[in-house]
């Protein structure tokens, strides 16, 4: 097991203005998101700078991953109002780019895909100008389903392969490797234009031999944007850190994932899915024009 948290995963606390009003548009709107859910170490930074990542489909999961804060159990409604609330929130503050994630939801016959859409469609309705990317779940493999997501057009289309195969099932509860590359992949075939991505969480046990496999299968169904992040025990009754990766260590991923095609890759200790999610883009972006140039 690592020992104790060392120096470079210690978090800047900024709970100024601007991280004040967020959150109480948050609770205004009574809106969730996966920055407090998730309990994620980069929500001062992310608030204090105006950006978030909206969790949808309520606060409740179906599943109960080993590493991950949002609580679980069955959900007991849906809320159909939810997409607009987040495209006004979304107005409100200005955003350039806007993340939308959910918590699963397999009790659903769709597994909220069309909630997906609808807030991609109700953001697009009141800030055209603003780029949306939605970090879905795997609708248990229902590729109809992810044909309604995609069909709305997002800006990027992100799912977690969160770790390697050898431990995909100690890690994850119902999502399987296989699937997740499956899903990659045909969202590149309903969509070849909108770029995807995926994030490898480390330090749950795995080799860096295995870092590069899963890196390598991501770049085999044409994955464009990868993030690399630090897993962070976030109770006791969750995943235990088996080791803590030094910033020179995420540096030298980074390297291998761009030496692999993607890109942009996001490498370093205190990366989430979702961490410079705008830069991310704008840096996909760059890379695909001078690949075309």
């Amino acid at each position: 097991m690592a020992g104790r948290k060392p120096e470079w995963l210690k978090i800047k606390l900024d709970t100024g203005k601007n991280f004040k009003e967020l959150k109480n548009m948050m609770r205004g709107q009574t809106l969730h998101t996966v920055c407090e859910e998730a309990r994620c170490p980069n929500l001062y930074e992310c608030w204090a700078n105006r950006t978030a990542t909206f969790m949808i489909l309520g606060d409740t999961c179906t599943r109960a991953c080993r590493f991950c804060a949002v609580k679980t159990g069955l959900p007991t409604e849906l809320d159909l109002a939810e997409p607009e609330r987040v495209a006004e929130a979304t107005e409100q503050m200005g955003l350039r780019h806007v993340v939308v994630t959910s918590v699963a939801r397999d009790d659903l016959r769709d597994g909220g895909a069309s909630v997906f859409a609808e807030t991609i469609r109700a953001i697009r309705r009141r800030t055209p100008l603003c780029s949306v990317e939605v970090l879905i779940p795997d609708f248990l493999g229902d590729w109809e389903a992810l044909r309604v997501v995609m069909d709305a057009k997002p800006d990027i289309l992100n799912h977690n392969v969160e770790t390697v195969e050898r431990l995909s099932d100690r890690v994850r509860s119902k999502a399987k490797y296989d699937r997740t590359m499956a899903l990659l992949a045909e969202s590149k075939r309903l969509a070849p234009s909108i770029p995807t991505k995926s994030s490898i969480m480390i330090g749950v046990g795995e080799t860096v031999d295995e870092i590069i496999a899963t890196m390598d299968d991501l770049r085999r169904v044409d994955v464009d944007i990868l993030t690399i992040g630090q897993y962070l025990q976030p109770t006791t009754k969750h995943l235990k850190v088996e080791k803590y990766y030094h910033p020179d260590e995420f540096a030298e991923l980074k390297e291998a994932g761009l030496a692999r095609g993607f890109k942009h890759v996001e490498s370093g200790p205190l990366v989430r899915s979702s961490y410079h999610a705008h830069e991310q883009v704008e840096s996909a972006a760059e890379s695909q024009m001078k690949a075309q140039s």
